[in-house]
């Protein structure tokens, strides 16, 4: 007969490689659709464009190491001094609307600065620094950011078709790999507050090097990706198995092997995050959050592993170590839930993600904190139930009395 263990431990591997098997021809795809991004037709016209006619200095002095198409019509022409100036001349198809360009810490929207332009109804050029508290449009504050603007002021032009932004960022070290946000909206700002963007796209910028990247596009497939398996590992899977000991031991042998199963799949998707977070350290830009982030994921991992052991090492119920094995067992499993669910809201707020993943993870808690107050009422119930029937069975039945003698006088 086989043994059950290894056809758990078969199932969920298999688990494992079709997840990412799965990502990797997301990413593949993705890859090759940017493959065609150079494609674009106007990028070798737009370069060639002379616009020392139509942009004010000093931009227009300046020789610019790199001009390169960079998403859908946008062209970005930079120059990064020694003494650490750096030029950006952002340059788009337009009718209305606004462009713009943003610098990230990690790749997300939220906790970017950004740099705006658009000419109103009037034909008025107006350039503004926003900061991205949120993804909301009333979370896009105008007048507020931390790009550290130089004593240039920023400039807007129109030729032709083309808008160009113009902007130079006096830095306190040189620049190199920059995760870039870039959006358009076909919608005038009122107030100065802007509409909700039509597309936005992410790239990597080296600004040392001259050259871009759209890794970034799968790496924020990555992200979520490793945001779903971590949820889904962690945050309902294990969770849930840990239940079954507690409230379906009574079902026996059934709720070993439905706890076993569950465990290990819980924990081979929880694995298939954990390769993804290893990917995407190398990335996106480390900040503390991300290290204290890192730090909790590997020491959630190591307890989970250490529980994967504890199934190959069960000692039978007879054993002199067996109340130990069950108290490692236990401790081990609370810890790396309690911390696993730490990890994961430290996550949402590191990654800067939106309400919707909040919802899900609160969903998600507020799911299981429901149906342990269930189970453990029921459980309740079921050992009263036991306790009245104990009681019943081994109480004494009454001592027999047997009637009086009659005696007959003779």
């Amino acid at each position: 007969m086989d043994d059950p263990r290894s056809k758990t431990a078969s199932a969920s591997m298999l688990i494992l490689w079709i997840c990412l098997q799965t990502l990797l021809l997301e990413c593949e795809t993705l890859a090759g659709s940017n493959d065609n991004a150079d494609t674009y037709t106007g990028q070798a016209d737009a370069c060639k464009i002379d616009f020392t006619g139509f942009v004010p200095p000093p931009y227009h002095n300046i020789s610019y190491t790199s001009c390169m198409h960079i998403w859908n019509s946008f062209v970005l022409r930079h120059y990064q001094s020694e003494d650490n100036l750096l030029t950006i001349i952002l340059s788009a198809e337009y009718t209305t609307g606004w462009v713009g360009i943003g610098f990230s810490r990690d790749g997300f929207m939220v906790g970017s600065s950004a740099m705006v332009g658009w000419f109103n109804k009037k034909g008025q050029a107006e350039v503004m620094q926003y900061y991205l508290q949120g993804t909301a449009t009333s979370q896009v504050i105008p007048g507020m950011g931390e790009l550290p603007l130089s004593g240039v002021p920023p400039a807007l032009a129109l030729n032709g078709a083309s808008i160009y932004l113009l902007f130079q960022l006096k830095l306190n070290k040189p620049i190199s790999r920059q995760p870039i946000i870039l959006a358009f909206g076909v919608g005038y700002p009122k107030h100065h507050r802007l509409t909700h963007h039509v597309d936005k796209s992410t790239i990597i910028m080296d600004f040392k090097a001259g050259s871009m990247s759209f890794s970034r596009k799968c790496t924020s497939s990555r992200k979520k990706s490793h945001g779903v398996l971590s949820m889904l590992g962690w945050g309902l899977i294990l969770p849930t198995g840990a239940l079954i000991p507690r409230y379906f031991r009574h079902k026996d042998p059934i709720w070993y092997y439905l706890h076993t199963l569950t465990q290990f799949v819980g924990f081979i998707i929880a694995l298939g995050a954990v390769v993804l977070g290893v990917q995407l350290y190398s990335e996106v830009e480390v900040h503390p959050g991300i290290v204290a982030h890192r730090g909790i994921g590997i020491f959630v991992l190591t307890l989970t592993i250490l529980q994967v052991l504890a199934f190959f090492l069960r000692p039978n119920e007879d054993s002199k170590i067996r109340k130990y094995w069950n108290w490692y067992h236990n401790w081990f499993g609370r810890f790396a839930l309690f911390f696993g669910a730490v990890n994961i809201i430290l996550a949402i707020q590191v990654g800067g993600a939106n309400n919707a993943w909040r919802i899900g993870y609160g969903f998600l808690v507020g799911t299981i904190m429901v149906s342990v107050i269930v189970l453990e009422a029921l459980l309740w119930m079921r050992n009263s139930t036991k306790v009245n029937n104990s009681s019943s069975t081994f109480q004494m039945n009454p001592i027999y009395q047997p009637p009086p003698s009659t005696f007959v006088k003779g």
